[in-house]
Order: structure tokens, then sequence, then C-alpha cells
């Protein structure tokens, strides 16, 4: 497949580790390049797509307090001393 020419700087030891890995596979450096930036590519879209599909619901499902992260110690020593036993009493559902 003939493409455009593009020209990158890499550092020495990965160009290095290019070389290796095209003599080790018998393919060309151009290939594992194409094949490297296709997963990188994969990768990336997945991401997106991943927040994409969670971005309506961001911030739509706020307990209305700001500290239960600091706060969840106590809350569990509370529960515990009221004798809140089940995983959803520890959990501490908004009361």
């Amino acid at each position: 497949m003939n493409g455009q020419i593009t020209t990158a700087r890499l550092p020495p030891e990965t160009r290095n580790k290019l070389l290796a890995l095209s003599q080790l596979k018998g393919k060309t450096k151009s290939d594992i390049i194409k094949e490297s930036l296709d997963m990188y590519y994969a990768r990336e879209e997945n991401e997106i797509c991943s927040f994409a599909v969670g971005e309506p619901y961001f911030g739509n499902y706020a307990s209305g307090e700001n500290d239960r992260s600091i706060s969840y110690k106590a809350r569990i020593k509370e529960k515990l001393s009221r004798g809140g036993s089940s995983r959803r009493d520890l959990a501490g559902s908004p009361e």
C-alpha cells in the first residue's frame, strides 16, 4: 500500500527497539509503526466511547453530601455502633 511519508524523531533506545523488533518479526519498521498506531487509535476510541456513554449521567445522581469520601470511616463506625451489619447499612445510603 502506498501512503504518505511521515517523519518522526525517535530517541535512540526507541529506534533500537524498533529495529530489533523489525528483525525479530520479519516485518518492516513501517508495518510495526502502522500496527502500533492502529492499536493506539483503537484504545483511544474505546476510552472516548466509554466516556461518551457515561457523560449524560455524570453529576446527575449526587447524594447532596459533599464530604462522603472524607466522612466514610466515621459513618461506618457510627453504623457499627448502632448495630448495622448489612453491606447496604455500611455503605451508607442517604438518610
